[in-house]
């Protein structure tokens, strides 16, 4: 017995490692690549001058299309690839999954070229009547042919849970493509011929740009390892022979529950967009300029900002993937329940935090990135709130998918999505127009709610130890919210809170604060030390706080 143990608790030590590395390197990826989504905002955002709204509701209206088709060409590719990858690495069949990823770059390259298409040949379907809409649209489809050789090249590394590359690409992606749309936006609106919808239609086709970047760099990360994974490969085991269909149909197999599940989010963004006109036009006596500047304000500006703090737990389900599919393909379902609890605890130490620090920093960001507006402020405020429980869902559906519960996942979003249109025109009526962000928040949180249920019924994680520290991260939080408000407050004294540049010093006074007291805590009383592991003891050495 003691011989067994010595074995198997290094192996527990490195699936954590792994999921801790593999989390701070999509984490650091994923933060930079929202950062540079969201600060380049500022300077757009001046250049555009009075057309300022009308551009960013045009701009967010076409990518949230876009993004629906990004995800049914590509989004599933990524998870489905990495989770077989990492089957048949686990069963010795090197080879097998390096077919996989061949075959898989063809097939996605034909679905980039069918989604392309169709998004083309239904843009006019899709403007839902505004002319504007169809540059934008055509705009975007060029980057669809070319995305899903990205994102299975992704797909691959994360499956040999190498998270280097893939965080890089995601940073390199979209520094360049940040790059291409401040610099058309500039030459149109401020030296060209100052026409904002020709500026947005630039600027989203700068996805296609920074795809190209993207290729460019994981193809020479490939290369500079092929040497390295053919040496891998010639020791297969080669007992297994998997055709060419089988393969194929184990990509769509799995790409199919991930297509919908990456979806969710965005077609709860979709149903606002095609209710929330009519929806309050019935309710309230308004125009579309006022209506529009409303949505820019919640699905646009809140909405990039919020998305920062949940590409963390996007992040943490792409490393959390391959490594419960090894576990659940070795029969190990004592190293799954483990895995769950780790997730979920790391998940909500850096959650929780994120989400109350920007709820608590919501007005002088607003200004920083945006402007002076009132409604702009609590339109953050309560998407802050939003982005835990949207981030909740990505990781839970994240971990039945990499459990091969793909069903369940998608029947438990479907009620979310059915809550959702169910509260919808309620909502609308009662909160007016923050309603759409609440129906989201209910339907996310009956998800939620059901998710983890059904996790707890089938692989018995550490439920009671889990809700326990996940009550001391929200009590630091907490804490942290009212320090950091608190020196939002004092300083708004000193500084002014309608300049950009002051509000900016006000938020990173506020960070600090709010960071020291939040880091204080989770070292002092050792929770640190249980959810990122023992290294966190020398921070806490170096600090005098042992």
């Amino acid at each position: 017995m003691e011989k067994r143990e010595t074995r198997r608790q290094p192996k527990e030590r490195s699936a954590h490692e792994k999921m801790v590395q593999g989390s701070a390197w999509m984490t650091a990826g994923s933060v930079m690549s929202r950062i540079l989504g969201a600060v380049y905002i500022i300077p757009w955002w001046i250049w555009m001058g009075s057309s300022q709204y009308a551009a960013n509701a045009l701009f967010t209206k076409g990518y949230q299309i876009y993004a629906i088709f990004i995800i049914i060409s590509t989004a599933g590719i990524p998870g489905a690839v990495s989770k077989q990858i990492a089957r048949y690495d686990a069963m010795g069949e090197y080879n097998t999954s390096m077919r996989l990823f061949w075959h898989g770059m063809s097939f996605t390259s034909i679905m980039g070229v069918v989604s392309a298409s169709l998004m083309w040949l239904f843009a006019p379907v899709l403007a839902d009547g505004d002319p504007h809409m169809m540059p934008v649209i055509h705009s975007l489809c060029l980057a669809l042919v070319i995305i899903p050789m990205l994102s299975i090249m992704r797909g691959f590394f994360q499956g040999h849970s190498e998270m280097a590359p893939s965080a890089l690409s995601q940073f390199v992606e979209q520094l360049v493509r940040v790059g291409y749309m401040l610099a058309t936006a500039y030459l149109i609106m401020r030296v060209g011929n100052h026409n904002y919808v020709h500026a947005v239609t630039q600027s989203t086709f700068a996805a296609f740009v920074g795809a190209i970047a993207g290729i460019i760099l994981l193809w020479s990360v490939f290369l500079f390892r092929l040497p390295a994974l053919r040496r891998r490969n010639a020791q297969s085991l080669n007992k297994i022979n998997v055709s060419v269909n089988t393969l194929m149909m184990d990509i769509v197999r799995q790409a199919v529950p991930f297509i919908i599940m990456d979806s969710a989010i965005q077609w709860y963004y979709v149903i606002d967009q095609f209710t929330f006109w009519r929806g309050m036009k019935s309710l309230y006596s308004t125009t579309n300029a006022q209506l529009s500047d409303f949505f820019a304000m919640y699905a646009g500006n809140a909405n990039k900002l919020i998305m920062i703090v949940v590409s963390l737990a996007t992040a943490m389900a792409v490393t959390a993937i391959p490594l419960l599919s090894g576990a659940i393909t070795k029969g190990n379902k004592r190293e799954v329940a483990k895995q769950i609890t780790s997730i979920l605890q790391l998940f909500f130490f850096v959650m929780l935090p994120a989400s109350f620090g920007m709820m608590a920093i919501s007005h002088p960001l607003y200004v920083g990135f945006y402007d002076f507006n009132p409604t702009g402020f609590k339109m953050l405020e309560v998407s802050s709130v939003l982005a835990i429980f949207l981030g909740l869902f990505t990781i839970l559906s994240a971990l039945l998918q990499g459990l091969f519960r793909n069903r369940l996942a998608i029947k438990l979003m479907l009620v979310g999505v059915a809550v959702k249109l169910l509260c919808q025109l309620p909502f609308m009526y009662l909160f007016s127009v923050y309603g759409p962000m609440l129906s989201t928040l209910a339907g996310m949180l009956v998800s939620c709610v059901l998710m983890l249920h059904y996790l707890r019924v089938l692989f018995h994680f550490n439920v009671r130890q889990t809700a326990k520290r996940i009550l001391g991260m929200l009590v630091f939080s907490l804490m942290m919210f009212v320090g950091a408000r608190l020196t939002v407050w004092l300083l708004s004294f000193v500084l002014n809170p309608h300049s950009k540049i002051q509000s900016f010093v006000i938020v990173i006074g506020a960070v600090i604060v709010g960071a020291g007291i939040y880091a204080y805590f989770a070292l002092k009383t050792r929770l640190a030390d249980t959810i990122l592991g023992s290294r966190v003891a020398g921070i806490r050495r170096r600090l005098h706080m042992n």
